[in-house]
């Protein structure tokens, strides 16, 4: 098929198979170094998020429970619990313009309060770090009925030994905690041991669309950019090839008929004007050659006795 095409027609052809396949590549490479920097963004969004909380924590831990453990046996005071304190503080930020749906949990198997039960998928994320005590962190996509999220989770451990005053035996807690939460839960950890991890959620459904917006605005960019260059690489090779091509071409058939009187024409000093240069030698030698075919005999003096 490609026998049958003028040559501006072949090399569109190439060019648009170059387009298609560079663009086809290249959108993948740019789809996947998006979607990766998106990602970081929201990890990095996702890390600040979570050493907050945990320093939230550790200032409940180190000064507002030793302030607050006199009242305990008379009233309990969630406030003391750094859990709930990390918990409080992350839901005066989702009040925020921004972080609506930003969530932070504390996932437990077995909580005090029945909203840091952890559900199933958190469980999954609990039992991988109960089952491999290296691993300090875990983050992933998950899907939720709002959209995709990102999650960033990492081991909730009963570090400290004034933690087990609470969560060792019912016996041992404080009354004031038992008549708030119950016997039902909370209780029997062990020093040590990974009872829930520490999981925020980001949401990713917008990032990610921006990255894919991004993807095709460039894929687009570079398409237009590639179409410019296909115009304007056949009309160079119109004005450049083609055209003098088809003069040569012309020429060369009226030669062949008989007309001697036309010139080739060497415009340029490249390939093409070689070959009009090639093709003006061998009009001159076949003119030459006509010459001294019609030159007559006769003319010709034998010098011989």
């Amino acid at each position: 098929m490609l026998q049958n095409l003028q040559l501006r027609q072949k090399f569109t052809i190439l060019l648009l198979v170059i387009l298609i396949v560079g663009l086809s590549l290249s959108g993948l490479a740019l789809s996947y170094l998006l979607r990766q920097n998106a990602k970081e963004e929201i990890t990095s969004t996702a890390f600040m998020l979570m050493e907050t909380m945990i320093s939230v924590r550790q200032y409940t831990s180190s000064q507002v429970n030793p302030v607050l453990v006199d009242k305990l046996n008379t009233e309990f005071l969630p406030q003391s619990v750094p859990g709930y304190s990390a918990r409080e503080v992350f839901e005066n930020l989702r009040n925020k313009t921004g972080y609506r749906d930003f969530f932070y949990k504390e996932a437990t198997l077995n909580p005090t309060n029945l909203r840091d039960k952890a559900d199933n998928f958190e469980t999954q994320i609990i039992e991988r770090f109960r089952k491999d005590n290296k691993l300090k962190q875990l983050s992933g996509f998950r899907t939720l009925p709002g959209g995709d999220v990102f999650y960033t989770a990492r081991p909730l451990i009963v570090s400290e030994q004034k933690c087990l005053e609470c969560h060792d035996t019912p016996e041992r807690a404080p009354k004031s905690m038992i008549a708030r939460y119950g016997t039902a839960g909370g209780f029997n950890w062990k020093l040590g041991e990974i009872i829930g991890a520490q999981i925020i959620t980001v949401p990713a459904t917008k990032v990610i669309q921006k990255a894919n917006q991004s993807s095709v605005f460039i894929v687009g960019l570079v398409s237009v950019v590639f179409v410019i260059v296909i115009f304007l690489v056949n009309v160079f090779l119109n004005r450049q090839v083609v055209r003098p091509l088809k003069r040569i071409t012309r020429v060369a058939e009226e030669v062949s008929t008989g007309h001697m009187d036309v010139e080739f024409e060497q415009l340029s000093n490249d390939e093409i004007g070689n070959l009009a240069k090639a093709f003006k030698r061998m009009k001159l030698s076949l003119e030459m050659a006509m010459k001294r075919l019609k030159r007559p005999y006769g003319n010709t003096h034998d010098t011989g006795v």
